[in-house]
């Protein structure tokens, strides 16, 4: 027998219900602009179905706005007086109250659970309008779940924490309120969701949770087919680069002496034409950059026009830890990142441009500082001169690989495409210390890469899923994470 489970979504006006209403969905629904009363019908959304029939319904329902005189109202909906100031008063001269009283009303009659959106971002004792509206909520009489919104970039989670138990505090006093999570609408990982789902079993009605529990492994199933999607994804970016060779041009006369004269850093025209092979190979490398994050932001169904920004964010936000200068370490974390160039721009419009020569050059000039290269091996193959990337270098890139997974796993939707908001620069040392955890595994699987007849990139997915786990488990104690 399938059963619904019905949400119904409330905050203060403009305290952005439809923002997480978008994230929860992974789509864009509603309308969304600073003013109040946007939302001017309640409107109802599946957040997640099973193959029994069974369904999870979030109703976005229309803002508080002046709380202390619609608490009054609703204590009047049973006397003949309060029916007629709600349907002939209210209705014709106050549309947007009299919305906000429907919607009540039938969130009493129908909901399962209430979720109150907050602004994270006041000091709940700066909210003034909370205790009259916690008094609409008690008159609801269905369990409230508190969720945190607008809560600004990810932070360490101590720091998360607190500001949680800041919260719950606060809000402690009153009975209604069954329990306080962080699900920003900006700035929220998956993880987030698991630990709402999991408390929404805490508070459904015994009879459904029978249906929850079908509602909750439908969404952990898509969630790790996606997160192991991921991983495939950035395997094969990484495969890729590993096993990419750009051959050096030679002159005709000596070949073979001046194939051997490449293996290491030339002078003249002979390191004009390694670092013409270096360009095209960093070319290639931020092409399948740009295609690993569009891939990406399609599994996550965001807009792919973001791949430049994404990679943009990682790299303002990435430390190389090469043998470079500052300045030039820049420049390396921008072609490691993906955004030394347009390409991701390029080819989510479904076009490519590769006239960025004189920033790579400065990339490559970085690369070959002070007569070394750092991020390349040269070698020869039959006689013939080439360049490869160093497994210093690929190990850089798994670095900012799984750092870009984590940048687009945290995208709320917000307001619609991609918005403002910060790679933290925390991830990078967590992400460090996961792959150093596992550097036998890291370090030996360049060679192996590179020495496969056939593309088999199963092992190489399975390790960076370790990684990224082990990641997501510092970053998020005790939230469960796929196997």
């Amino acid at each position: 027998m399938s059963t619904t489970i019905q949400l119904a979504l409330i905050s203060h006006t403009n305290n952005g219900k439809t923002t997480l209403a978008r994230t929860l969905l992974g789509m864009d629904v509603g309308e969304v602009r600073d003013a109040a009363h946007v939302t001017a019908l309640a409107e109802s959304h599946t957040l997640q179905a099973t193959q029994e029939g069974d369904r999870l319904v979030l109703w976005d329902t229309p803002g508080f706005g002046d709380s202390v005189r619609l608490m009054k109202r609703l204590a009047m909906s049973g006397n003949p007086i309060g029916w007629f100031l709600r349907e002939v008063i209210d209705r014709y001269r106050d549309r947007p109250f009299w919305l906000s009283q429907q919607a009540l009303r039938a969130a009493r009659d129908d909901a399962d659970i209430v979720l109150y959106l907050v602004n994270s971002a006041e000091r709940p004792e700066d909210a003034g309008y909370l205790p009259s509206e916690m008094r609409i909520l008690e008159w609801l009489e269905k369990p409230v779940l508190v969720l945190l919104n607008q809560m600004g970039p990810p932070r360490p989670a101590p720091e998360e924490q607190a500001e949680q138990a800041r919260w719950r505090e606060h809000l402690r006093h009153y009975g209604a309120v069954r329990d306080v999570l962080p699900l920003d609408a900006f700035a929220r990982c998956w993880v987030h969701e698991h630990v709402f789902y999991e408390a929404l079993g805490r508070l459904v009605p015994e009879d459904k949770r029978p249906a929850h529990g079908r509602l909750l492994a439908a969404w952990e199933a898509q969630n790790a087919q996606r997160f192991h999607q991921s991983m495939a994804v950035i395997a094969q970016q990484l495969h890729d680069a590993a096993r990419d060779r750009q051959v050096v041009e030679t002159v005709d006369k000596g070949m073979l002496g001046a194939a051997l004269k490449l293996v290491g850093i030339g002078k003249g025209d002979d390191r004009k034409r390694q670092e013409r092979a270096m360009n095209t190979l960093a070319a290639r490398l931020n092409l399948g950059i740009g295609q690993a994050t569009v891939s990406l932001l399609s599994l996550h169904r965001l807009d792919a026009s973001a791949a430049t920004t994404i990679n943009a964010r990682v790299s303002n936000n990435f430390t190389v830890k090469a043998p470079v200068e500052k300045g030039q370490a820049a420049l390396l974390g921008a072609i490691v990142s993906g955004a030394a160039t347009g390409l991701s721009a390029d080819l989510a419009a479904g076009g490519l441009t590769l006239g960025t020569g004189a920033l790579l050059g400065g990339v490559i000039g970085a690369l070959t500082f002070a007569g070394a290269a750092w991020g390349f091996n040269a070698g020869t193959d039959r006689h013939t001169p080439s360049i490869t990337l160093s497994d210093e270098f690929l190990r850089t890139l798994l670095v900012t690989d799984i750092l870009r997974y984590l940048a687009v796993a945290h995208f709320g939707r917000g307001r619609g495409n991609f918005v403002e908001s910060e790679a933290p620069a925390f991830w990078q040392d967590e992400v460090e210390q996961a792959a150093a955890l596992r550097e036998t595994d890291v370090n030996g699987l360049w060679r192996t890469l590179r020495e496969q007849e056939e593309p088999d990139i199963a092992a190489t997915t399975a390790l960076l899923a370790a990684i990224t786990r082990q990641v997501l488990a510092r970053l998020y104690p005790g939230a469960p994470i796929p196997g």
